[in-house]
């Protein structure tokens, strides 16, 4: 079973770029399809974006695909979280998932197996 460690939140602000860092230990990282999910004051639970076994393949929400990018080192355990030019809005709990499933277009909230307890961003306008 892995257990899933994130850091990297912090307080930012507006326009400033963000990396946010999942570390995984306890399981075999390169076999976990991963998750990013975020969520925000008042909304609910938002899938971000996810990153296939090896890497090579990712998906990104519309709503944030052109500043928010994925990432994986399979060597060092770790998904990370790219968040470039930063939006008030983007203020929330960030959370890494990891899923035993195979990547697909039903990668989500439901296909994850395992979750982080989250890492705070804070963005100032």
């Amino acid at each position: 079973q892995v257990q899933l460690v994130e850091s990297g939140g912090k307080l930012v602000q507006a326009g400033d770029s963000l990396r946010l860092s999942c570390a995984a230990s306890g399981g075999t990282f390169r076999s976990y399809v991963m998750g990013w999910f975020r969520q925000t004051p008042g909304k609910e639970r938002e899938f971000v974006g996810g990153i296939n076994r090896s890497g090579d393949n990712t998906y990104i929400g519309e709503s944030v695909k052109d500043r928010f990018t994925i990432s994986r080192s399979n060597t060092q355990n770790t998904v990370y979280l790219r968040i470039d030019k930063v939006k008030p809005e983007d203020t929330g709990l960030y959370y890494c998932a990891a899923s035993e499933d195979d990547w697909g277009p039903w990668v989500g909230e439901d296909s994850m197996d395992y979750w982080g307890k989250g890492t705070l961003v804070t963005v100032s306008s």
